[in-house]
């Protein structure tokens, strides 16, 4: 939260996040994420996240991307890439 509250202090148009969640308790990662759509949909600040928690990543997403190799292989809306059968199984557990 003080590095995301450091760089909002420049007043960016782009707020670039890599692995907020990362060795964060479950309940502050709600809080972070919660910040991380209030920013977004009620401020107007554009956010690039990099997430391996696929689910809360596709959960805050207007648009995503699926990387492999650094190539795209997949790209929609967050809610496309949760319907999504391939993404289900490879990257949020679910079998089909």
């Amino acid at each position: 939260m003080l590095a995301i509250g450091r760089a909002l202090m420049a007043h960016p148009k782009l707020l670039c996040l890599d692995e907020p969640s990362l060795g964060l308790a479950p309940i502050i990662i709600d809080e972070v994420f919660d910040k991380i759509q209030h920013l977004n949909k009620e401020k107007g600040l554009t956010v690039l996240l990099v997430e391996q928690n696929a689910y809360l990543a596709l959960d805050v997403a207007d648009h995503a991307y699926v990387l492999n190799t650094g190539q795209i292989t997949l790209e929609g809306t967050g809610q496309d890439l949760v319907d999504n059968p391939s993404v289900q199984e490879e990257y949020l557990g679910v079998k089909h």
